[in-house]
């Protein structure tokens, strides 16, 4: 039975391409989403919490921004799928590199998972920041959208630390073998 070898350099690179486009985009389609209610663009509607935030931001945007704002609540979940699985790469390489064969190595797999679930509740975010955009003004959609994103932005701030932490050693341990 053949088995296929993955190249991870070249799998690496082709996500990280793939995530700079994908945030190119993003960027496109926030643009029109900033104003002096919405500052930071989607982010700000993710983070609204209360759903009066959430109107006075819906209510700031033009058809031409709601639209954007659709289109990038759509292509983010295409983005949230390259974010993880760039990120999800990162920590393989680097696990692979650094504990590969020690007892810390399963414990440090479980920054791959963290990710993964992270892109999870971005899915339920997007979920929740759609009905809003389509009407259906509950606070339930405000509170679900705010939970999901702070949950999400801690889990990634945690997986992108873990990768800084451990290239830092992976640094350190290259150093000291030269």
């Amino acid at each position: 039975m053949a088995t296929i070898a993955l190249d991870t350099k070249k799998f690496t690179l082709t996500i990280l391409v793939t995530l700079i486009v994908c945030i190119a985009t993003m960027r496109i389609f926030d643009a029109p989403l900033k104003n002096e209610v919405c500052t930071n663009g989607i982010v700000s509607f993710e983070l609204a919490k209360d759903i009066s935030v959430s109107k006075n931001i819906l209510n700031s945007w033009d058809d031409n921004a709601k639209a954007n704002a659709g289109l990038s609540l759509g292509f983010d979940f295409l983005f949230l799928m390259v974010y993880s699985s760039f990120i999800a790469l990162l920590i393989y390489n680097i696990n692979n590199r650094l504990w590969k064969g020690k007892a810390f190595y399963k414990l440090a797999s479980i920054f791959i998972y963290l990710i993964f679930i992270a892109a999870f509740f971005d899915i339920i975010e997007n979920i929740a920041l759609i009905k809003l955009l389509k009407g259906d003004l509950n606070q339930i959609w405000a509170s679900t959208a705010y939970y999901f994103a702070m949950f999400k932005f801690i889990l990634i701030l945690i997986c992108l630390l873990y990768i800084i932490i451990n290239w830092l050693a992976y640094l350190l341990v290259l150093n000291k073998k030269l």
